[in-house]
């Protein structure tokens, strides 16, 4: 996503931002698309309920599945892989009416996770916070900014949005308890009622 840095929003340079968008910002260049403005916003600045969902630093999953009142199921769009890295475009969606709950791309460290963990992780089919907390995987997240975006046709196809709908986002880093990171994800949810 091309981030285009608003005086209003917080002080977010545009290489931060396209780091903070790197996992999302591969796959927008892997297709060659154009990435669509991305404006970081302070934190009481997301409207509810995307506040609640997004400005915290627990993982997305349960978050989203205690709203939703139903498990997550991972669907992936994309992935690109090398031995110890993982990147995939992915939608999760509720498992009783399939309907998309968030659109997301994360990059991944594999080396350190136990096996059966990265076994999960490279499948495919379980989302990474469901796995984190089904194989007790000690880690912390940290959110480095929140963003308004408004959805283009990949966005708008995969969470079943109009083209030009204001989405609210998160880019967040997951880290083991001894400060290594080993995620890069952007988050972005569907409107909400």
């Amino acid at each position: 996503m091309r981030a285009t840095p608003d005086p209003t929003s917080p002080e977010v340079d545009e290489a931060t931002a396209l780091y903070w968008l790197m996992p999302l910002r591969y796959f927008y260049e892997r297709r060659g698309l154009p990435l669509p403005p991305v404006r970081f916003i302070d934190p009481p600045s997301v409207p509810e309920p995307d506040r609640s969902l997004l400005v915290h630093d627990r993982d997305m999953t349960p978050t989203l599945a205690a709203y939703h009142g139903s498990e997550l199921r991972l669907e992936v769009l994309d992935l690109d892989r090398t031995e110890n890295y993982l990147l995939r475009l992915v939608i999760l969606r509720r498992k009783d009416n399939l309907k998309p709950v968030e659109c997301g791309a994360i990059g991944i460290q594999l080396d350190r996770f136990p096996p059966g963990a990265r076994e999960l992780i490279v499948d495919g089919v379980v989302p990474l916070g469901a796995i984190l907390a089904r194989e007790n995987v000690p880690h912390q997240g940290a959110p480095r900014g929140f963003f308004e975006v408004e959805a283009d046709e990949l966005v708008a196809h995969a969470l079943g949005q109009q083209k030009g709908d204001l989405l609210h986002g998160r880019c967040n880093e997951l880290s083991y308890p001894d400060g290594e990171a080993f995620a890069d994800i952007v988050e972005i949810l569907p409107q909400l009622p």
